[in-house]
């Protein structure tokens, strides 16, 4: 996703310009193209040009829990300052800031969209993904998914290490309901 914004570092500090976004980019590195779209909102800084903008695209992930494939949306807050590397006027160099991993517009001042939303996605992706809220997982014994089903396993017995802590919970809940006959 290139701009050129050569006629905007020629305008002065403050200058806005603001983009539709519809293009497909592989958002996750993964060889796969999505479709991201919004808007995108350029202005002139004394260094560069900061982009910010709002956008929306889809991946496709893996559940953490039934280990389905499903489509997952995600908004993307796009807020980067990018430095130019060529003078506009002179075509000279221009020495780049010293900040690290920091965002350029190349030798023919285009600025390169694609590393910001590439990052944003990464960070936009959540450390879980579920397939959805009450995703019931896998059976811990035959592996079939329990969204589409119970599966023919026998249910286990409790675990005999937890029989103590079982009787204290039913005391208690006993007692919970002495309390409330009470009132």
């Amino acid at each position: 996703m290139q701009i050129n914004v050569a006629q905007q570092l020629r305008s002065s500090i403050g200058s806005i310009r603001d983009y539709e976004v519809s293009d497909i980019i592989d958002v996750t590195g993964d060889g796969s193209g999505s479709l991201v779209q919004g808007k995108v909102r350029l202005m002139r800084t004394d260094r560069g040009i900061l982009a910010k903008g709002v956008l929306d695209t889809e991946v496709e992930l893996t559940c953490s829990r039934c280990l389905s494939l499903f489509d997952c949306p995600l908004a993307l807050n796009v807020e980067e300052e990018y430095f130019p590397t060529t003078d506009v006027v002179s075509g000279a160099s221009l020495p780049l800031p010293e900040e690290f991993g920091c965002f350029t517009i190349d030798e023919h001042h285009v600025l390169d969209l694609t590393g910001a939303i590439h990052q944003c996605a990464l960070l936009a992706i959540p450390m879980k993904p579920l397939c959805r809220e009450d995703c019931a997982g896998l059976c811990p014994d035959c592996g079939h998914n329990l969204n589409l089903g119970l599966c023919n396993c026998l249910p286990q017995g409790a675990d005999h290490r937890w029989s103590e802590l079982s009787k204290l919970a039913s005391a208690g809940n006993d007692l919970m309901s002495e309390e409330k006959g009470t009132e």
